[in-house]
């Protein structure tokens, strides 16, 4: 039997780090997906044991302003990509106004600090986000091109193979593959 799930991302995230954070009976509110106001001082040891806790969630506590701005960067682009009906034309400008910085400013600190581009990050989201659609099934490669906001299914199919290395075509027919092995 195969069961097809749904999940939020940023549920499942805030999830894991409160379950980190109870273990270790620490007494917090969470500001957001990627940000806790810890309610008590914390000794160096506790810090170290959270960390090591998050790290086996591939997670971990940030520590320079420029990777707390990328780790908030990076979640508006998740949130973006996996939470809106369809994404805005110009990501530039809700990045700005969500981040309530320039976007100049944004891309310059995101690429200093991950040595990739916001753009290319925005497009890795974005076929994760086309791979988890086309697994439920339940929209075309043309309906899923327009909800990711592509111009056209030809150029949604180019960026989807540059990234994955496989057509959307392609990659529904190995889950449908799969699929029917499994029934």
């Amino acid at each position: 039997m195969i069961l097809h799930i749904t999940y939020d991302i940023n549920t499942i995230c805030k999830k894991i780090l409160q379950e980190q954070l109870d273990k270790l009976d620490l007494k917090y509110t969470l500001n957001g997906v990627s940000e806790v106001e810890i309610k008590q001082p914390v000794s160096e040891e506790i810090l170290n044991q959270l960390n090591a806790g998050l790290k086996e969630y591939n997670s971990e506590i940030v520590a320079s302003q420029k990777s707390i701005m990328v780790q908030k960067i990076k979640e508006a682009i998740v949130e973006m990509v996996f939470m809106e009906d369809k994404l805005p034309s110009k990501t530039s400008t809700y990045l700005a106004e969500k981040l309530k910085q320039n976007y100049t400013y944004l891309s310059n600190v995101f690429s200093n600090v991950t040595y990739t581009s916001i753009e290319t990050f925005i497009l890795m989201q974005k076929a994760e986000r086309a791979k988890q659609l086309m697994s439920t099934n339940e929209l075309t490669i043309s309906e899923i091109a327009w909800k990711l906001n592509y111009s056209s299914t030809a150029h949604f199919s180019t960026q989807f193979k540059n990234v994955t290395g496989l057509t959307p075509s392609a990659f529904q027919r190995i889950i449908n593959g799969r699929r029917a092995n499994k029934q």
